[in-house]
């Protein structure tokens, strides 16, 4: 090892002795910026990753639908012709009154195929009583907080009544309201999902909406790796112009909401990037602090046939090595936090009296947690790149100093 980095490194960590007050305050502010990085971001990507992922689990890869009502055999047909598509179900949807005794709600409602859904909706996954095997024409699975507010169970029985049958009784026609027995409940973990949604069968949906063989669209599932936008776009150039019917990636569906989730991410990451510029900052101003307390050290060592670019290394290297060893304990303090971030963020927003602000916002009931790898490559690189430039400024100030006047400097 050459004698200016094994310098470097008895100046940060002494043998037999403490660590100096420079490495230790170096090191906390590159490991507090990293921490900062590492999990501010990765709460809000958590954000962004949790609604993909249920989007995705709700209405699949691709949605087709029209303005009005499509045929579903042509058009299942069609779509299993498309490369890249591995499955689709056709779903029906709208608004009833839902009650059970005297406690009445207006959710939404969805009808689904029983013999296509789950090839491309997980939704027995997210079922936490009762079984999807149960559903049929008579029978209907609530959303967990719709339940509740309704105060049903499994075994319960529900009235139903869709705009169809109001309009029907408008005409004096004499209609009682669709009776069905409640035997699943569903959980996904989305607020407004939990709190909103009734499920039956296609059948049922099609004869509350008086619906005929009609649909309102189809959920399409895509093969894995395949890419969402240009699977989207072969769709729209095979389907019939005149149907009316158009096919929307998850992401154009859901365009707006993805929209601030990444604006939001990308401001609290340029914020968390000059909080750690921050904290290299003060490596400087440690650094040339501990340039001017060595002077007469310089000064020993340029006479003893020191080149200046040797002792520039020196401190450069010192920079290096505060940023790596911060970097290295910033990522691994960051990703236990992330680790445990719902519980940590659940306790002080609790404390604080907002965590149903929280909910009611960004819509989950846990705080969700993601961050790539390559992000963090990315802010590993931003920090040593930083340490590294820190160390090279104090560098640049020690090699320019002259043996004879470091000799004499007091």
């Amino acid at each position: 090892m050459p004698w200016y980095l094994y310098l470097a490194l008895k100046q940060l960590f002494p043998t037999g002795k403490r660590l100096t007050f420079f490495t230790v305050i170096s090191v906390l502010g590159v490991t507090l910026g990293v921490w900062v990085m590492i999990v501010f971001p990765g709460v809000m990507g958590g954000f962004g990753h949790k609604y993909r992922g249920l989007i995705v689990d709700t209405q699949g890869d691709i949605q087709v639908r029209a303005s009005g009502l499509v045929r579903s055999a042509e058009v299942l047909q069609h779509l299993a012709k498309i490369p890249g598509v591995i499955a689709s179900t056709p779903f029906a949807e709208g608004i009833v009154m839902l009650s059970n005794g005297n406690r009445p709600s207006f959710p939404g409602i969805q009808g689904i195929d029983l013999g296509h859904v789950e090839d491309v909706i997980p939704l027995r996954r997210h079922i936490v009583r009762g079984s999807l095997d149960d559903l049929d024409d008579d029978t209907v699975i609530l959303s967990a907080g719709l339940a509740n507010s309704i105060g049903a169970w499994i075994g319960s029985k529900v009235q139903v009544v869709s705009p169809a049958t109001l309009e029907k009784m408008q005409r004096d026609e004499v209609m009682l309201p669709t009776e069905l027995t409640v035997v699943g409940i569903f959980e996904i973990g989305h607020q407004q999902l939990d709190s909103s949604v009734a499920i039956v069968t296609l059948r049922r949906m099609q004869d509350l909406y008086d619906l005929g063989k009609n649909v309102h669209g189809f959920n399409v599932k895509l093969s894995p790796n395949e890419d969402v936008i240009e699977a989207a776009k072969r769709i729209n150039a095979t389907l019939p112009p005149m149907s009316g019917l158009r096919a929307r990636t998850w992401m154009e569906a859901n365009e707006s909401f993805l929209l601030a989730l990444q604006f939001e991410k990308m401001m609290v990451t340029l914020i968390t990037a000059f909080v750690t510029l921050v904290a290299v900052f003060l490596i400087t101003s440690l650094l040339l602090t501990s340039i001017v307390r060595r002077t007469k050290e310089i000064g020993v060592l340029a006479s003893l046939g020191a080149k200046p670019t040797q002792v520039a290394l020196c401190f450069c290297f010192q920079g290096m090595l505060v940023g790596v060893f911060g970097t290295v304990l910033g990522v691994t303090l960051g990703l236990l936090t992330l680790k445990n971030v719902d519980a940590i963020l659940q306790g002080l927003l609790r404390i604080a009296g907002d965590w149903e602000a929280m909910v009611a916002i960004y819509q989950f009931s846990q705080v969700p947690a993601y961050i790539t790898a390559s992000e963090i490559v990315s802010v590993c690189a931003y920090v040593v790149g930083l340490s590294t430039l820190a160390g090279f400024i104090a560098a640049w100030r020690a090699a320019k100093l002259k043996p004879v006047e470091a000799l004499r400097s007091e």
